[in-house]
């Protein structure tokens, strides 16, 4: 039996992480090649993102720690 070589469009499957200045391809969880970045590129990411030295944040709104209170009691006081 012979085998026979296809290519695949495996596009909508790759995805990529931003790693020193690259941004690494994988298909699941195999490497599959890179994209290098040149200096000084610019992101354009949405309004509550931020890229700042080769890591990418999300600006969160997250409860005040200050007051910390019980969640999830019963009427009867127990939690």
């Amino acid at each position: 039996m012979a085998l026979n070589q296809q290519k695949i469009d495996i596009t909508d499957r790759v995805t990529g992480k931003l790693e020193n200045g690259q941004i690494q391809l994988y298909l699941e969880k195999e490497p599959i090649g890179n994209i290098e970045l040149p200096e000084g590129i610019q992101m354009k990411l949405e309004h509550h993102y931020e890229a700042e030295q080769n890591k990418i944040y999300q600006h969160v709104s997250v409860p005040d720690q200050t007051e910390q209170r019980y969640t999830d009691c019963d009427e009867g006081g127990w939690c």
